[in-house]
């Protein structure tokens, strides 16, 4: 009886119709269940809402919108109501490191962690805007740093502070999506002009998150800084909602992620512009963070021992950076090749940063002074490189901003650590005799290659440093922005008002008589 007993138990399924029944009727009535399932219904109905496309915002391929004035302001808009949140902590960290009761040199890491958290996003995410479409991955990563930023509004932890502020700072990402974007819509005949537009955006969030927070700081309690830019994040995520058109991916035939990843190192070997660019980069950003940082310290202590409100209008120098960047694009960066817009704007900040280090502990105006340079070296800088590395890699253009990109915030990491550390140990002019040697080390990588030099050092190709096209060469049909590029295939974008085709050639370059030759095969 046993046996048969047991042969029947082996016949018969694990689960029986009527135990499946009841465990389903205990499922149903079980509260954790419902709880979870619920959530996940929330959950979906929230991404489909920010995913979905209205459609005005839909893209259609016969006729596709126009990259005008107004998308170019509303990316800039995007990029600083992002980009600031990497930039609040600056005027107010001695009021965090009494909130937090941590020493200066310990709570410095909290601009240092999100400039890591910014160039980790760079790496690992920037990449996807040439895999996925722009839209979604914007609205993703708005959405995911607005949600988190809550935390950041509510921790009385030092370290949780520092983990949610360096998770932030990764998908904080969205003016790098916006700035290759950008280089890929805008007309050849204006793209200088649009990156201008973009990069003053850029500043204006870095500009306005400074002053925002030594304001409100002054008069509340910083936390309200935060939970203001919580509600500015929130805010743009509506208004790119609406407004943003879901433009194609630029590899509609897809990627592999993680061979694009490991591409990007494989540019650097590749083209030599996209290392000077970046070398440039990483020392100009060195001297900008280095200097915003330890200004705070400055300010707070004798002599001076400026209030937060106080400290944070010295943003305000940055307006003048802000307005003066299409004045750069149109006057000094357009009209000539990268080399002179770099080299002009290194020698700018060498005769700031000398002036504001070694006169700043006596008189206010040396610093003054050097956050003028700063700004206009920067933004004349950056401009300048990203339009000497747009004709690199046309379908991959988020790779080469990442590979540019990584350069810029390793400097700013390198000058908030560094220049936080000597200023713990040796006061301003410390911190800012390391700024000097940054500027002269740009300085010779900027005069160290010619704009027209093909290999890794020289001028081969002229001096001249008036911007060279093809238009002779393809017969008007099209122009390079800046013959700054590497042997091989280049982009050669058509010269129309709306900026929409692209056509790759091969060009040589070679030396000859004062300039370089070109012809198209």
């Amino acid at each position: 009886m046993v046996t048969e007993k047991t042969a029947d138990q082996l016949q018969q399924p694990a689960w029986s119709s009527s135990q499946v029944q009841d465990d389903d009727e205990v499922l149903e009535h079980d509260p954790k269940t419902d709880n979870r399932a619920t959530s996940k219904s929330i959950r979906q109905k929230v991404t489909d809402v920010i995913f979905y496309v209205p459609p005005w915002c839909r893209y259609d391929p016969s006729q596709p919108p126009r990259f005008s004035i107004w998308y170019n302001v509303l990316f800039a808009f995007a990029g600083a109501f992002t980009v600031g949140n990497l930039y609040y902590n600056h005027p107010i960290l001695n009021i965090l490191a009494e909130d937090f009761n941590v020493p200066y040199v310990k709570v410095s890491r909290i601009p240092t962690l999100m400039q890591a958290g910014y160039a980790t996003g760079l790496l690992f995410v920037c990449p996807l805007g040439d895999l996925l479409k722009r839209r979604p991955l914007t609205l993703g990563l708005i959405a995911f740093t607005a949600t988190l930023w809550i935390g950041l509004c509510l921790t009385h932890s030092f370290e949780v502070f520092c983990v949610i502020s360096y998770i932030t700072a990764i998908t904080t990402v969205i003016p790098q999506v916006m700035l290759p974007l950008v280089t890929e819509l805008a007309p050849p005949n204006r793209r200088a002009l649009a990156i201008s537009i973009t990069t003053s955006g850029n500043l204006l969030g870095l500009v306005s998150a400074r002053l925002l927070s030594g304001v409100v700081t002054n008069f509340t309690s910083w936390r309200n800084v935060y939970w203001i830019a919580l509600g500015l994040q929130y805010s743009i995520l509506i208004v790119l909602w609406l407004f943003m058109p879901d433009y194609p991916s630029s590899n509609p035939e897809g990627l592999n992620y993680f061979k694009m990843i490991g591409g990007i190192m494989l540019l650097y070997p590749k083209h030599a512009v996209l290392v000077q660019a970046g070398l440039v980069s990483y020392c100009i950003s060195a001297c900008f963070t280095s200097y915003w940082t330890t200004l705070t310290f400055l300010l707070a202590d004798p002599p001076y021992g400026y209030s937060p409100i106080t400290i944070g209008l010295f943003a305000l120098i940055g307006i003048a950076g802000i307005v003066m960047g299409p004045v750069y694009a149109k006057y000094l960066i357009q009209p000539f090749a990268p080399a002179f817009s770099c080299i002009a704007g290194c020698v700018v900040l060498g005769i700031g940063v000398t002036l504001g280090t070694y006169s700043g502990t006596h008189t206010v105006v040396g610093p003054i002074i050097q956050a003028f340079a700063l700004d206009a070296s920067f933004q004349i800088t950056q401009t300048a490189n990203r339009a000497a590395i747009h004709p690199i890699e046309p379908r991959g253009r988020n790779r080469v901003n990442t590979a540019f990109m990584l350069f810029t915030f390793m400097g700013q990491m390198t000058g908030t650590a560094a220049g936080a550390e000597l200023y713990e140990r040796g006061g301003w002019i410390a911190s800012g005799s390391l700024s000097v040697g940054f500027v002269a080390l740009a300085l010779v990588t900027a005069i160290t290659r010619g704009p027209y030099e093909q290999g890794w050092i020289g001028w081969g190709g002229g001096w001249d440093l008036r911007k060279q096209n093809l238009a002779e060469a393809t017969g008007g049909a099209g122009t390079v922005a800046m013959l700054d590029v590497a042997p091989g295939p280049v982009a050669i974008e058509d010269g129309d008002r709306d900026g929409n085709g692209v056509h790759t050639v091969d060009v040589d370059m070679e030396k000859q008589g004062d300039g370089p030759k070109h012809e198209v095969k």
